[in-house]
């Protein structure tokens, strides 16, 4: 991806889920250049615009495959998740996020765009809907945050 080239630079995370996969279409039609991170390349053979994308093969939990990822992105979607089961969800959730911002920053992405959820303030929340929350304090935080956002009180 280089400077010429039109639209916005986005990369897509959690692209073999079903959010993730259903994005990149819209986003190669409006003339964005497109890069995916994904744990196993050979997970996007048959999808339809697997040929029109970049693809960065990593895991978000390492600092190095978040660099690579990141490197001369503009916008990046964060589409992912703990939910298979192995270890502390929130904890997990909480660390890859972090790497993932600390990795944006240093790139100079310029906006991290995070799927989490509704909730109500003044209930508890479970494990699950918590760690959204987490994780969206995260990026709150960091400097890829949009303009409009400012630091939680």
């Amino acid at each position: 991806m280089n400077e010429s080239d039109t639209g916005l630079r986005v990369l897509v995370t959690g692209v073999t889920g079903y959010l993730g996969s259903r994005l990149v279409v819209p986003l190669l039609a409006a003339g964005h250049r497109v890069r995916v991170l994904t744990r196993d390349a050979d997970k996007l053979e048959g999808l339809p615009w697997a040929g029109d994308v970049e693809v960065s093969e990593g895991d978000a939990t390492d600092p190095d495959a978040c660099a690579a990822a990141l490197a001369d992105i503009d916008v990046a979607y964060y589409l992912l998740h703990s939910m298979d089961g192995g270890g502390d969800l929130s904890e997990r959730d909480h660390e890859m996020a972090q790497t993932f911002a600390d990795a944006a920053d240093k790139a100079q992405v310029r906006r991290i765009i995070y799927l989490g959820g509704l909730h109500p303030d003044d209930e508890e929340l479970s494990e699950h809907l918590a760690s959204r929350v987490d994780v969206g304090n995260v990026f709150l935080d960091s400097p890829c945050r949009p303009p409009c956002c400012r630091q939680r009180s």
